[in-house]
């Protein structure tokens, strides 16, 4: 008799994808409010604002109109033509439609680009902290993450020095998130002069602009993107953007980018077999998105900033946590590195970011991410897109944890 064949599982690639470990959060704070606990979850990172009327009824009309077919895979002529108006009107960038192109969410363009241009063994330089999905992707694509620690007196942004010292000949990407997701820094106009100053020197290396956050930048913070600031990078920058965290269509799933025709068709061939175009009705509300009325951005910022001020306010409060003011996005990155050693009441043994912020939900039910899913151990991150009374309690619940750490 012979031995039935193993069945083989998953790929050997997969082996070294984590889980979304903000995704991960969410959902064990989604868990323990559905078992009746009073969980204030801070992990997710969503805008906790309705999508605005005249998006959502351009979906409608859409519907009644019968755009439910497919469309292009790189999207609709008047999504293109909107993405286009967009990087010129905000950005002083000139594309043509061969140019732009549309995805299933800003995610999606970025795991393409990577699919599309990495060779085994490539590397692309992640400033840390860094989005948690970047190291994954590369990985996927068979590539190297080349994890760059930047510090928080740089504002947890890398330096010219530190970009010259990491680039190989291998290095084929760098990627700049501004502002960024966890921290909510964003360069200046002035460090990305600098940083471009570096990468002229080195023709191989491509820049990924993940300017999702673009919109969301408080105190007069003036936003640039590399490619408007250094006009000779532009053939090798994909510049990336998105609706989902401006507009608050999370749930929509349209990111967007432009880049070099050779680039955005390379995207665009990955796509069509995947997922091929994105959604037709949200295509359509996205044109509604980038080309109406702007005004009410100005309404979400001063929410955003008033809540940033009393969150950092509130948590500097305590003896053991330090945290800097973003310059944007709706996150706060705080120092935890004085918890590291001290006991709960129970007796555990707070070591590290992940058993602090294991402690706080368990405990002081609120949902934080520990700061090394972002790839730099000693912080945690609380997103501040939710209701002045959710973060005010759960400010008062994570100062009191941490005042009961001995």
């Amino acid at each position: 008799m012979t031995k039935q064949a193993e069945v083989k599982t998953v790929a050997a690639r997969l082996h070294a994808v984590k889980p979304s470990p903000t995704m991960a959060i969410t959902a064990k704070a989604a868990e323990m409010k559905a078992a009746g606990k009073d969980v204030i979850g801070l992990g997710a990172g969503e805008p906790d604002f309705d999508t605005p009327e005249h998006i959502k009824q351009a979906a409608i009309d859409a519907l009644k109109k019968g755009d439910t077919k497919y469309t292009p895979v790189a999207g609709t002529p008047a999504l293109k033509d909107a993405i286009i108006a967009k990087f010129k009107r905000e950005n002083n960038l000139s594309y043509t439609r061969s140019e732009v192109l549309a995805g299933v969410g800003a995610k999606q363009v970025i795991f393409n680009a990577f699919l599309a241009t990495l060779d085994a063994g490539d590397e692309v330089i992640i400033p840390a902290p860094y989005w948690v999905s970047y190291p994954d992707m590369v990985i996927v694509a068979e590539g190297k993450p080349a994890i760059v620690i930047c510090h928080e007196e740089n504002d947890f942004k890398i330096t010219p020095e530190q970009l010259e010292r990491c680039i190989t000949p291998r290095t084929r990407w760098v990627i700049l998130n501004s502002p960024s997701n966890p921290t909510g820094m964003a360069y200046t106009e002035a460090e990305l002069k600098a940083l471009a100053a570096v990468l002229l020197k080195h023709p191989q290396v491509m820049i990924m602009a993940d300017d999702i956050y673009e919109h969301l930048t408080y105190d007069g913070f003036q936003f640039k993107t590399i490619a408007e600031v250094e006009p000779r990078l532009k053939d090798r920058t994909l510049t990336v953007n998105g609706v989902s965290k401006a507009y608050s269509m999370t749930g929509w799933r349209i990111g967007y980018a432009g880049g070099p025709a050779w680039l955005i068709a390379a995207i665009a061939d990955l796509q069509s077999h995947s997922t091929s175009n994105p959604c037709s009705i949200a295509q359509a509300a996205s044109v509604a998105a980038l080309n109406g009325p702007q005004d009410f951005l100005a309404e979400w910022r001063a929410a955003f900033q008033r809540r940033r001020d009393m969150v950092v306010a509130r948590l500097n409060a305590s003896p053991v946590l330090s945290c800097k003011v973003p310059h944007g996005a709706f996150y706060v990155f705080p120092n935890c590195s004085q918890t590291f050693g001290k006991k709960t009441p129970g007796g555990a043994l707070i070591q590290d970011s992940s058993d602090l912020c294991t402690y706080l939900i368990e405990e002081a039910l609120v949902a934080a991410v520990p700061g090394s899913a972002f790839g730099l151990e000693g912080y945690f991150r609380i997103s501040t897109a939710k209701s002045d009374a959710d973060l005010e309690e759960a400010c008062a619940r994570i100062v009191k944890a941490c005042a009961a750490l001995s």
